[in-house]
């Protein structure tokens, strides 16, 4: 294993308090809970919105922390849901009259603790919403989920509750539009290589220089097949024909598409990758509303890519283009 790191047991400890120490004073960090939150949250006007997954998907979730993004954010160790305790005490912290929405992605370790802090807080009177995010087609069941796995396409779903936040919408209404998004995103796919967690020290799976495995997990977990590496015009075409059909998205729709890297594939290659999206949708009669090519849900080091479509109406559109700042690529 190479990597940056001192004792691989406080690796998250130490990455997050480099993000709250790089934002200017804009986050706080409280190390006990894992706790990354704006300085200027909660507010009693303002729904608060909130998640927590595993570490090693960065920039999700602590990095989306900010105006028009994320509120707070909890992660737990790297590819590990957080505890119930580090769920609750975000959830006090962030409490307002106007509620706290939790968005979960769709794996067994997050459901369990952000449902059951969901009935802890209720209990003590707190409203709260929440969203399970389960965008991936490429499989129904999963080494870690039952059902399908919340993947890139939760950056939409963040995106659109929080602008809904934004405009004073009420916790009824972000659960709305964030349903919304979820029933109209979908995601799939693809890895070059394995990725190595700090603590364990060696590779999650071993896959052959001339393999690549369609539909990965961000977590290491088997896909739909492994196969021989394909030009990056066949992988584009292999992705579409599971992800366009599932929906179906259809000829005359509009659609946010999203490139997403795994964490170690070049920008370059996402570029490539999401031109051959694009003209492959207008083949189709799809349109592009507007584009995202970037790492946002990543799986440490693996070199792959997601493709992710989100199909847009006016609401949507007005909520996509509304402000947001993070302390994530900001220049």
């Amino acid at each position: 294993m190479k990597k940056f790191v001192n004792d691989p047991k406080q690796f998250v400890a130490e990455f997050l308090e480099g993000v709250q120490l790089a934002s200017g004073g804009s986050l706080k960090y409280e190390p006990k809970y894992n706790l990354i939150y704006r300085a200027d949250m909660p507010r009693p006007d303002r729904v608060s919105i909130i998640q927590g997954s595993g570490s090693g998907h960065e920039p999700a979730h602590t990095m989306i922390v900010g105006p028009g993004m994320l509120d707070a954010a909890c992660p737990g160790d790297v590819f590990a849901g957080p505890p119930v305790e580090f769920v609750t005490e975000t959830s006090k912290l962030m409490d307002t009259p106007a509620g706290v929405l939790y968005i979960v992605n769709n794996y067994t370790g997050d459901r369990t603790a952000w449902e059951m802090a969901r009935e802890l807080c209720e209990a003590e009177g707190q409203k709260i919403g929440y969203l399970l995010v389960n965008d991936d087609v490429a499989v129904k069941d999963s080494t870690w989920t039952v059902g399908r796995r919340g993947v890139a396409g939760n950056f939409f779903v963040i995106k659109a509750a929080a602008a809904m936040a934004d405009k004073g919408g009420s916790l009824e209404e972000c659960v709305r539009v964030g349903e919304k998004v979820i029933a109209n995103v979908r995601t799939m796919g693809v890895a070059l290589s394995s990725c190595t967690p700090p603590v364990r020290g060696t590779p999650l799976f071993e896959i052959a220089d001339d393999e690549m495995e369609v539909g990965i997990g961000i977590h290491g977990e088997p896909g739909r097949q492994r196969t021989k590496i394909m030009s990056a015009n066949e992988v584009v075409d292999l992705l579409l024909d599971a992800i366009i059909p599932d929906l179906p998205f259809t000829k005359g729709d509009e659609v946010a598409l999203m490139v997403n890297g795994l964490g170690g594939t070049p920008i370059s290659e996402l570029y490539l990758l999401y031109g051959a999206a694009h003209k492959r949708l207008a083949e189709k009669g799809i349109s592009v509303f507007r584009s995202y090519v970037g790492e946002y849900c990543t799986s440490l080091e693996m070199a792959g890519a997601h493709i992710s479509l989100l199909k847009v109406d006016a609401e949507l559109k007005e909520l996509l283009l509304a402000p947001a700042e993070v302390a994530y690529r900001v220049f």
